[in-house]
């Protein structure tokens, strides 16, 4: 009477795919991540740029508070506005999934902050 199963050799062989897909999918996953986070600190920088102009529409200056615009960040990001006057604002943003990943923003007369990757006005630049 024979009875029916795999063999050690198939589980193996099983085992062994299901490996060289996981070092080939773990990359790529990781990789999408990071964009994500990148999307992310992008995004909130855009909604802060909409925030101040709302703000600067009712009160003729930029502010330095984010309880002033009623902005909450992403989870995971942390923002700072670097400057903010009647003329002009800048800001960065950082992800805490993201070491060395840095996003930067300014508008009107505010010139961006050290190390800023923003280099046009009005656009959100980010470093890799």
């Amino acid at each position: 009477m024979r009875t029916r199963g795999f063999t050690l050799i198939e589980l193996l062989i099983v085992v062994v795919v299901i490996g060289i897909l996981a070092t080939i999918a773990i990359p790529k996953f990781s990789s999408v991540r990071d964009k994500a986070f990148t999307a992310s600190m992008k995004a909130d920088l855009k909604n802060l740029a909409t925030q101040q102009e709302v703000h600067h529409n009712d009160n003729f200056t930029f502010s330095a508070s984010f309880t002033d615009l009623g902005f909450v960040t992403s989870e995971g990001v942390t923002l700072t506005i670097n400057e903010a006057s009647g003329s002009g604002w800048a800001a960065t943003a950082t992800h805490a999934g993201l070491v060395v990943a840095q996003c930067g923003f300014y508008h009107g007369d505010a010139t961006p902050a050290n190390g800023s990757p923003a280099t046009v006005l009005s656009v959100v630049g980010c470093s890799p």
